[in-house]
């Protein structure tokens, strides 16, 4: 079922989306070589605490952790961990969902550790114009065909990337994955027709090799975490967007004057 959303529970969201994107941004300080990815976690599990916000992934389907960390060819859902050390040239994707006071909001980001590579860098930059290719799209009266296929069309048409087909974006509010679906691929025109009130999350996972993904076992846990089936570097962008009359807004935005037109 998806719930159409009142101005209250808008701001509600909002205000959940600003905690994230302060811990997004807080993240930019922290991100260097050589910590581990396990420190990323501390770092936000205290800026939540501080906010008098918590972690809603934590006891999600056995999941123990406020944040996934997935670095390289790593796609989705890889657990923070203590043992693995960034070093410089890795991309980084950090996802997380906030609850404040019952009003959830879920937002993912890629981070360069240190100096990184040209292909990484225009990998990057595909997959963040990727996501506001189909924010453009996220207004009412378009249907959700029509942000896949914005980001389709931009990532594999135009750059020759492999646009992950397996995760897709998704309704949110009052619970962490609500309906609608929202693929990042798709056929203009066709799907459920958006309407004011909505609130989604709009998440492109791009890598530079195939669209495919391979799963791996999280030894000595019941917990899998999805890999490029190549071995190519991959990167993800999401924010948490609310369907309205004056057009898509964004709810976890990290830069006011980058945003300005979705605020």
């Amino acid at each position: 079922m998806i719930t159409i959303k009142s101005e209250r529970e808008i701001d509600g969201m909002r205000e959940s989306g600003a905690i994230l994107a302060g811990m997004h941004r807080g993240l930019r300080d922290i991100i260097k070589p050589g910590i581990s990815s396990w420190e990323i976690e501390e770092f936000a599990r205290k800026y939540y605490a501080d906010h008098d916000a918590i972690a809603e992934q934590i006891g999600f389907e056995g999941y123990q952790y406020a944040t996934c960390v997935c670095v390289n060819d790593e796609v989705a859902h890889a657990e923070p961990r203590k043992d693995l050390i960034l070093k410089e040239g890795d991309l980084v994707k950090v996802d997380t969902v906030v609850n404040k006071d019952g009003y959830m909001s879920d937002s993912c980001w890629t981070y360069a550790v240190g100096e990184v590579s040209a292909e990484a860098k225009k990998l990057m930059d595909v997959t963040k114009k990727a996501l506001y290719l189909g924010i453009d799209q996220a207004v009412v009266g378009n249907r959700i065909g029509d942000i896949g296929a914005a980001i389709q069309k931009y990532t594999e048409e135009e750059n020759g990337y492999g646009d992950v087909r397996d995760l897709i974006g998704h309704g949110i509010q009052p619970t962490m994955h609500e309906a609608p679906n929202v693929p990042n691929y798709g056929e203009a025109g066709k799907g459920l027709r958006l309407k004011a009130g909505m609130t989604i999350t709009i998440e492109p996972m791009i890598n530079t090799g195939t669209w495919r993904i391979g799963v791996k076992e999280v030894p000595n846990e019941d917990w899998q975490y999805y890999v490029s089936q190549d071995g190519s570097l991959s990167a993800q962008y999401e924010h948490t967007l609310a369907i309205t009359n004056d057009g898509p807004k964004i709810l976890t935005s990290q830069d006011p004057e980058f945003d300005a037109k979705y605020l």
